[in-house]
């Protein structure tokens, strides 16, 4: 076998955990999960298989959930799970597994309000540990793989909490009722939030907020990294449709000059990317995604 993927009739004489050089995902479909067929960690695809496996060996669930183009899913990969030793602590202590959030929005969707929820951030590569039976009970995004900084790393974070599942399984267990409540909390207010009309006073406090935080020189909102504010400036161009406020409509102009002049704008290849790196909207975040480019797109309403 040679040492890229192997053929499919090659994947077709395989065992069904992929052998010593191989993990299971070699037998998914996803490129991203692909990518990690030949890390030393013992990943499983999302499935009734992991969930089992977490049963019957009483192990806690670790999530991975990235997908093809995000940076530091690969640096975390080329960090952590290409690491031998600490691939060694996750296949002892838990049952792994992978996710595309391309391919599964759904388990994306769930386990990222958790790890919003808990760490009042998200992003990806989304890190959750969950109970055997899919509850979460932990989570970050990027984890070094070493202790730096004051910062837990990746080896010692599994560490501690293997520790935890072992000794202390009812904190463990109410940690994840208490996120499982909020989720549940967090979907009905998030369904409450899209039905309707907004109150008139709900709109003028959103923009009046976008006003105070407007960066009139360098375009967008304060601060760094600088994301491009779809949602807002769709808001701002249908408030001044409505009341032709100049002011409104230079704060979406003058952010989409910005924009289209700054090194977020792929000026060769088209489209935006992730976001600015910097307030000055200079420096781009090597990525592009569908749904952000979609959202830059005029509608017709």
């Amino acid at each position: 076998m040679s040492h890229g993927l192997p053929t499919a009739d090659e994947i077709k004489q395989l065992p069904p955990d992929g052998g010593a050089e191989l993990n299971r995902l070699i037998f998914e479909t996803s490129p991203y999960l692909l990518q990690h067929a030949r890390n030393p960690v013992d990943w499983h695809p999302w499935g009734d298989e992991a969930f089992e496996s977490a049963r019957e060996q009483d192990k806690p669930i670790f999530l991975s959930v990235g997908y093809s183009t995000c940076h530091w899913c690969h640096v975390m990969e080329r960090e952590s799970f290409e690491n031998e030793e600490i691939a060694r602590v996750l296949n002892e202590h838990f049952i792994p597994v992978k996710v595309d959030r391309e391919e599964r929005p759904d388990v994306d969707e769930i386990y990222m309000t958790a790890t919003q929820l808990m760490t009042g951030r998200g992003g990806w590569p989304n890190s959750v540990w969950l109970t055997p039976d899919g509850r979460p009970w932990y989570a970050g995004t990027y984890f070094p793989p070493e202790d730096s900084n004051g910062r837990l790393g990746f080896r010692s974070m599994l560490e501690q909490l293997a520790a935890a599942w072992d000794e202390r399984r009812e904190e463990v267990e109410g940690q994840a009722d208490q996120l499982q409540e909020a989720i549940a909390g967090a979907s009905t207010v998030s369904a409450a939030a899209t039905s309707g009309m907004p109150a008139r006073g709900l709109v003028s406090d959103a923009v009046g907020e976008l006003e105070a935080r407007f960066d009139a020189r360098r375009g967008g909102f304060s601060g760094a990294p600088k994301f491009p504010p779809h949602a807002s400036l769709r808001l701002l161009l249908h408030e001044y449709s409505r009341n032709s406020d100049e002011e409104i409509l230079k704060m979406a102009t003058r952010t989409l000059d910005a924009m289209a002049n700054g090194g977020i704008h792929d000026q060769i290849g088209g489209g935006f990317h992730r976001y600015s790196t910097d307030a000055d909207w200079r420096v781009p975040h090597f990525e592009k995604m569908l749904y952000d480019n979609a959202m830059a797109i005029p509608s017709s309403g």
